[in-house]
């Protein structure tokens, strides 16, 4: 296996673990509290109903909805990358960047620290910017090969 698709591995395996430590979160302030609003989960606890979510489960809920809009494009960027052979250097480093970016992101983000949470999310953007360059360069310049032949 190459270097730059065990790194990209590695940066996927990063993100998938920090998206669960997500959920973990919201269920430790769930059970931590016992406030459910699903009833089936109040019944379970005997306790009542919650109407509203707390806090710091909404909170974590934006933060995993924010990873839902990035995440997935870094999976198919990066997959790409490591397909089409971009440049290995510049690929690893952009994996490696976004992963960070999008780990203090979510902890910025959970921690309510502007503007560091903007600045951690337009890392992560231009970072998926880049990769998609990446991606368009070797896809374009492939295809002109090919036209060639």
């Amino acid at each position: 296996m190459n270097s730059m698709l065990s790194v990209y591995a590695l940066c996927v395996v990063v993100l998938c673990v920090k998206m669960v430590a997500i959920s973990c979160y919201q269920g430790f302030y769930r059970i931590s509290s016992l406030a459910f609003t699903n009833s089936e989960d109040a019944r379970y606890f005997n306790r009542p109903v919650h109407h509203h979510e707390l806090p710091q489960v909404c909170r974590a809920a934006k933060a995993w909805a924010n990873d839902l809009e990035n995440i997935p494009l870094f999976f198919v960027l990066g997959g790409l990358c490591c397909v089409l052979a971009t440049w290995s250097v510049p690929a690893i480093g952009l994996f490696c960047l976004f992963t960070v970016a999008r780990v203090l992101h979510t902890v910025l983000y959970l921690a309510g620290w502007q503007p560091w949470r903007t600045v951690a999310y337009a890392v992560g953007i231009v970072c998926l910017s880049g990769l998609a360059g990446m991606v368009a360069y070797k896809a374009t310049v492939g295809a002109s090969l090919l036209a060639i032949f």
